[in-house]
């Protein structure tokens, strides 16, 4: 297992915006606006200069954030074991995913978009218990359990770019996975592809060339993944500083090439460069989710 007592990459990074409620979900918007969630149910709009206006709250906890063409953001919140709608414009929000009959949501963590407007999302269940799942909300419909065999805590989850396959990082027993999608839409086989050992992995985006970058809520690190190259360590902060818990990632900037990290552990964002690009995000329209 990879693990690092050195700092690493720390010289790339910098703090970008302060004074956050132990920020974890992040969004960016097809026009590059980035929006992070509190732990008291807030929504903050973060500006280029790192400015932040809190624009929205849910009242629970959020911890994943996605948007759509339109910028409306998908919410999850824990407290309230749902996923809210909400325009960061200040024109309300919605219940957007609520579980399915018989079945509550226990935690829901991180969703994302595939091409076609389906919204994956994971619920974590409870922490050691493995009954966590991987929900689906597709067009038009409500919430369904899309599967069950990633139930070891599942986190965060990000789409491939052709659409085949979701990445999921499961965080005890630590695992980075992956789940087909198959032609049907239904869930393939869950598949391995590295072990993380003690390590507590929370947030998964795809970068250009096939390869993954996954945040560690502990350690306080962030990694690459490969088939090629395995696992590799391109930040590390041992002090908890500048990295502390980072929790999600996502990629900015013309050539998504900025990479910008909440910290749960404390009340700031992390930005940098540290020679990855993200791979682009799926941004359904209005007539795609049929609302």
């Amino acid at each position: 297992m990879i693990t690092s007592e050195l700092p690493v990459g720390l010289d790339r990074l910098e703090v970008f915006a302060t004074g956050l409620d132990h920020p974890e979900g992040i969004a960016v918007t097809p026009d590059g606006e980035l929006y992070v969630g509190g732990e008291a149910g807030q929504i903050y709009h973060i500006d280029e200069d790192g400015g932040v206006q809190e624009v929205a709250s849910t009242g629970g906890f959020n911890l994943g954030l996605a948007s759509d063409a339109s910028g409306r953001l998908y919410v999850c919140d824990s407290a309230a074991r749902v996923v809210w709608r909400v325009d960061p414009r200040g024109t309300g929000r919605e219940v957007f995913a609520a579980g399915g009959t018989g079945r509550p949501l226990l935690c829901p963590n991180w969703g994302c978009f595939d091409g076609d407007g389906n919204y994956y999302f994971t619920d974590s269940g409870e922490w050691g218990a493995a009954v966590g799942a991987v929900w689906v909300v597709r067009p038009g419909a409500g919430a369904r359990v899309w599967t069950e065999e990633s139930k070891a805590f599942p986190n965060g989850c990000a789409m491939a770019p052709d659409g085949s396959r979701l990445f999921v990082v499961e965080s005890y027993p630590s695992a980075l996975v992956e789940v087909p999608v198959r032609a049907d839409g239904s869930a393939g086989p869950r598949r391995v592809l590295q072990e993380l050992g003690s390590m507590v992995p929370d947030g998964v985006a795809v970068v250009e060339g096939g390869a993954v970058a996954i945040s560690c809520y502990r350690p306080d690190a962030i990694l690459t993944w490969s088939e090629q190259e395995g696992l590799k360590v391109v930040a590390s902060d041992p002090r908890g500083t500048l990295l502390a818990a980072p929790t999600n990632l996502v990629f900015t900037g013309e050539d998504q090439g900025t990479l910008v990290v909440p910290n749960l552990g404390r009340w700031h964002l992390t930005r940098g460069r540290l020679g990855l690009k993200g791979a682009p995000l799926f941004y359904p329209t209005r007539s795609q989710l049929r609302s």
